[in-house]
């Protein structure tokens, strides 16, 4: 009987075990009432105690031996975080977030230099893992969507292979929604800002009724374009509209036993960055269609532009997610809880990118066509079971678990040309719109992917202050797929893969005192491998895997009125997944990007310290900063498909080529720091808020193929609130709110590209300042 075989039938048993165990619960009188979730005890002056569940239970953020950066309901709420993305300011230095391309329909995550260079594909995978309510999510796609009423953000840096498993070798994003709490109240917001912005947002609770309670949330945010199409009736450059609604139930027929059901979907609307030309060769120059006064049709120059220069046909983006979790958790005992966590999502993406105009394709002559409009579609659905058993015994705290996980994905592109010179070139057209979609398909594929697992982590405490923790996860994937369509031509390119490997985890934790705690910690994962659909035969590639060493100190003093953790860690990467593109003029006048991937020899050296301090002098007042340092080294790679391409020259050329490979969206130093400070107004609980952050980036590498370098960045964000006010003796309480984002209208280059040579330089610069105002009604 093979793993899989065995996984599944164990999935099955421990599934009826659940079953079988809970049964009896439903014919008992509850015993006694549930206890309380974990919360804060603490002075009116000390800092908040924080709990995390990054090991599988709730444990104090101070004695977790895990670098974890938590952002809390409120922290969320200060910044204005509406999307992940809002979160690419750098508010976590470790945490890295970035368009894939220029669109906002799918995300590229990383942590710790971890951080894919093209994930946007059914076959590949990320190296960071994101979680909703512990469910894994498969794909970047439908990321950016609007988050619901999140009750904190936990970023677990360092590799997590052992609890959370597949492709979480630079960490892990896991964002914990709020439970129906049986009891009526809720909150609605509504509000306003610049470039035509609103957003509304309702939470409700419902009594509870027959121990069944209910929640609902519902979501909208809209903004306009923050740069102008000069094409009337297209959309322009980086807008969005968001919505979506999600329904959760909790089921707790006795004290022991808790189900809880839960559905979302959301609709996301968005339009590309912006891509403009900022530098340009003489060449190019001086052939570069002009109108009738001699002014060149195609600008170029540093600084955000407020309009392009080109008129382009450009519609939104669309991505729709959805999904169904289920979570059971039996209390057998008070040392023994059985959990279940049962989840089927799916993502749908519809992608209209035209982010470039003619910068993108440098293409021009009399009656010849240009700008590359990209055209994909992308169709997920994916289905997890994982069961775990959680619990103590004696000196032992421990955690079991099986996982079993099964994903269908499909693509298809194609990139049509949608304007065209005039036989002067002093002029354009657009051509007909019907013709996008009849356009040749560059390429279609579908991926199957599935995956088992078992696991378990051991906690052994021989006396009060240490803790020596081991534990090992084995893994089994299976992935295969089909590219069916390249260049318009039919073809049968598939690719098999089967891995197993296994991953260990070592820590060794003690605690000098209450208030200091120390630890050191050995652990592994892995990025699974796959195949690159824009590869021309689907060439597929191996997993990744690292190596993390890591020691840390986390501390509190002075009544907990200042805490202090670092962490130190040494991350040794292998068979590292390289990118090679290439991009080929076709026939047909439009540009084929062509995507090879290799496992390159050596060894990637990551390097990295991070530190946070919290400071909360006195009642109101509270400080914090947070910094990251991170070095990296990619040994060059060899590019085995050049080499392939070169000897079939004539003569053949045999000499090796090898390639400088960079890391992507890491800076070497980033910062982030944030103040907060509340004022009570008058007698009856209302407060004056304030908060304002600053985010500090050095300049980073936004391709792993070039030199270039992006920006340096400090963005600052701010929020000014007048709180609490009541509004009627029921307890219904108004929030105004001011804010916010890039305060001061900071202009940095997030990504850069050198690739079109007979051109120039094309970048994407950051958000705009946004500001508005809005009110939140708690009842």
């Amino acid at each position: 009987m093979n793993f899989q075989t065995c996984l599944r039938a164990g999935l099955l048993a421990g599934t009826g075990a659940l079953a079988l165990a809970v049964s009896p619960a439903f014919a008992a009188e509850a015993a006694a009432p549930a206890a309380d979730a974990a919360s804060p005890e603490t002075d009116s002056t000390g800092l908040t105690e924080i709990v995390v569940t990054a090991t599988k239970r709730e444990t104090n953020l101070q004695q977790t031996p895990i670098s974890i950066s938590v952002m809390g309901a409120d922290d969320l709420k200060k910044r204005h975080v509406q999307s992940l993305m809002d979160l690419a300011d750098g508010s976590v230095p470790s945490l890295r977030i970035s368009t894939f391309e220029a669109r906002q329909s799918a995300l590229t995550i990383g942590i710790r230099g971890i951080v894919p260079d093209d994930a946007n594909q059914p076959a590949r995978e990320q190296g960071v893992g994101v979680y909703l309510d512990g469910v894994y999510l498969g794909r970047q796609h439908g990321l950016n969507a609007s988050l619901y009423d999140v009750e904190r953000v936990e970023v677990l840096k360092g590799p997590q292979g052992t609890l959370f498993g597949r492709n979480t070798e630079g960490g892990a994003v896991s964002m914990v929604l709020k439970a129906p709490t049986g009891e009526f109240g809720g909150r609605l917001q509504a509000g306003v800002g610049n470039y035509g912005s609103y957003n509304a947002q309702l939470h409700l609770d419902l009594p509870e009724y027959h121990n069944i309670s209910i929640k609902l949330d519902g979501v909208l945010q809209h903004q306009d374009p923050t740069i102008k199409n000069p094409l009337a009736g297209q959309a322009g450059w980086n807008q969005y509209h968001r919505y979506g609604g999600r329904i959760a139930a909790r089921w707790k027929p006795t004290s022991d036993l808790t189900i809880d059901l839960a559905f979302d979907k959301s609709r996301d609307e968005n339009t590309p960055f912006y891509s403009q030309l900022v530098t340009i060769t003489p060449s190019a120059l001086a052939n570069i269609p002009k109108d009738a006064n001699g002014t060149p049709l195609i600008q170029y120059g540093y600084g955000r532009a407020t309009s392009a220069d080109i008129g382009v046909p450009q519609q939104p983006s669309i991505d729709i997610t959805k999904g169904f979790t289920g979570h059971i958790s039996y209390k057998v005992s008070p040392g023994l809880e059985l959990r279940s966590i049962t989840s089927w999502r799916t993502v749908s993406d519809e992608q209209w990118d035209n982010s470039g105009g003619a910068h993108r394709t440098p293409i021009w002559g009399p009656n010849v066509n240009f700008s590359r409009y990209s055209l994909a579609g992308l169709q997920q659905r994916q289905f997890s079971q994982e069961l775990q058993a959680v619990g103590s015994a004696g000196k032992f705290d421990y955690v079991f678990g099986l996982y079993y996980f099964n994903e269908r994905a499909s693509d298809w592109a194609r990139t049509p040309n949608t304007n065209k010179w005039n036989a002067a070139l002093n002029g354009y057209t657009i051509n007909d719109p019907s013709t996008y979609l009849s356009a040749t398909l560059a390429r279609a594929s579908t991926a199957y992917a599935k995956s088992y697992a078992a696991y378990g982590q051991v906690t052994y405490n021989p006396f009060d202050p240490l803790h020596i923790t081991v534990g090992g996860r084995y893994t089994k994937d299976d992935k295969n797929g089909l590219l069916y369509t390249v260049n318009g031509a039919a073809t049968n390119f598939t690719f098999n893969q089967s891995n197993s490997r296994f991953d260990p985890l070592v820590v060794l934790a003690y605690e000098v005192n209450p208030d200091i705690n120390v630890y050191a910690k050995y652990a592994t994962g892995y990025r699974a491998g796959g195949a690159s659909s824009r590869s021309l035969n689907y060439r597929s590639f191996g997993p990744e895997s690292v190596k993390s060493y890591e020691v840390g100190l986390k501390t509190e003093f002075f009544d907990r009125k200042v805490r202090f953790n670092v962490a130190g860690y040494i991350m040794d990467r292998d068979n590292t997944q390289v990118d090679f593109n290439y991009f080929i003029l076709q026939q047909n006048g439009t540009v084929r990007n062509t995507l090879e991937t290799v496992n390159a020899l050596g060894t990637t050296k990551i390097r990295g310290v991070e530190a946070d301090l919290t400071v909360r002098p006195v009642d109101g007042l509270s400080m914090g900063l947070s910094y990251a340092y991170t070095y990296t080294h990619v040994p060059p790679a060899r590019n085995t498909v050049q080499e392939a391409l070169n000897a079939s020259l004539n003569p053949p050329v045999t000499t090796p080529v090898f390639e400088t490979v960079y890391i992507l969206y890491t800076p070497k130093n980033a910062l982030s720091g944030s103040i907060d400070y509340e004022l009570p107004v008058g007698g009856a609980g209302t407060e004056l808020r304030f908060h304002v952050d600053g985010n500090y980036s050095d300049p980073v590498h936004s391709f792993a193929g070039e030199a270039l370098m992006t920006d340096k960045s400090f963005i600052v964000n701010g929020r000014l609130s007048l709180a609490d006010i009541p509004m009627s003796d029921g307890g219904q309480k108004l929030t105004v709110s001011a804010w916010a984002r890039n305060l001061f209208n900071e202009e940095h280059i997030y990504r850069r590209s050198g690739a079109n040579t007979s051109l120039g330089d094309y970048a994407n610069y950051n958000a705009p300042r946004t500001f508005g105002i809005d009110a939140t009604v708690q009842f």
